[in-house]
This record gives C-alpha cells, structure tokens and sequence, in this order.
C-alpha cells in the first residue's frame, strides 16, 4: 500500500468485484407470478385476495399493462408481503459455496517501500472483501508521502511485533498483538511498527461500492 489517494491492491480489488456484477432488472409480472404460484394459488384465488380483477391480474403477469400505486398496494396486501418485498427480487436459490484455502506464504505478493503485503485469496474473484497480511516495514510517519486512503471500512488485527495507527482525525494509538481496530477507510491511515522486528498485521477491507 503506499501514499495514493486509493492503493493499488485496492484498486484492482475493486475492479475486479466490479467487473462482474451484473443485476438483472425487475420484471415485476414475473415477481408476481412467481409469489401467487409460490403461495398455489391460481389466478382466481390471488385476484380474489388482492380485491382485482382476474383479467387485471393477469395483465400484470403478462406485463400488458403497468398497475398504479393502489393496485401496487393490493397486489402487496393480497400477497402478505410489504410494497417493497414486491420489487426486490428473490434470492438465488443456488448457493455458490465458495471457499479458498490460501498456505501461509502462498499469497500474491505486494510490496511497496512502507509495507509487505501478502493478499489472501486470490483465487476468488468478485469478493466482497480484501483480506491481506501486511508485513510493516516504516518506522517512521514521515517514510510516508501522505496519507492512506479509499473506499470501504477496514479491519486491521495485530499478528506480531508492535504498531503505531495513525488516523486523519484521532491521536496514534499504540497497538499489540491481539490488538485490533475497525475503521472508516476514508479517513486517512497510516501504520509503521515500533518494534524492533517488522510488526505483522491482518488487515480486511470491504470493496462495497
């Protein structure tokens, strides 16, 4: 990680979670189709329990006409859902079950002249987060050009050695192994060890948009 506005490895991260998100748009008729078929119930019973039409409801499900903001609400009530749960689709009911068993040392590397980084995971794209282990070379807040920053929220967690965490907005605090701090990762941040040895961290960032 150096002194960029966004690091690097961050970068790529994101772009690569962004890369491929893809969302499909709402057809609402099949959203209602699929939650009358859900309950088995048939046109009828459905229109009879939103107080529509049969004809009306099965325009909706065809997508032949756009229902108004009442029908919306009828549709909604008929169904035992709120208005929202109508136009957000269902989960997938595939689950992907992901997994990546990274050894230690078989990360891919990173290094800049302030850190070490070792990125966990690689394999798997389209993460939500970046897990990394950092092998802390600064000693100094001056080995910095500016100060660290990107999108996202950050958890840090001491592995070894012991560390200086410098903030845009609070004082240095002084951390040990065991030691942990969760952050906004808009605010400038900057870690150097104060030990004798390079201090070792586990630092997880999220890649949320």
């Amino acid at each position: 990680m150096n002194s960029e506005t966004e690091p690097s490895l961050i970068k790529i991260a994101r772009s690569d979670a962004g890369s491929a998100a893809s969302v499909e748009p709402l057809n609402l008729g099949q959203r209602v189709r699929a939650l009358r078929k859900a309950k088995k119930w048939t046109l009828e019973q459905a229109a009879k329990k939103a107080g529509l039409a049969r004809s009306t409801l099965s325009k909706i499900e065809n997508e032949q006409m756009s229902p108004t903001f009442d029908a919306v609400k009828k549709l909604a009530e008929g169904l035992d859902i709120s208005v929202p749960q109508l136009f957000t689709p269902p989960e997938s009911e595939v689950k992907l079950a992901r997994m990546a068993v990274t050894k230690n040392g078989e990360g891919q590397q990173h290094s800049t002249s302030t850190y070490e980084h070792e990125i966990l995971a690689p394999e798997l794209k389209s993460k939500q987060m970046l897990p990394y282990r950092a092998r802390v070379r600064a000693r100094s807040i001056e080995e910095f050009e500016g100060w660290v920053r990107h999108g996202g929220e950050e958890f840090l967690y001491v592995l070894t050695g012991v560390i200086k965490l410098y903030t845009e907005f609070y004082e240095p605090v002084e951390m040990r192994r065991g030691d942990s701090a969760y952050y906004d990762a808009t605010m400038g941040h900057n870690v150097i060890s104060t030990s004798q040895e390079d201090a070792v961290i586990l630092w997880v960032t999220s890649l949320a948009q």
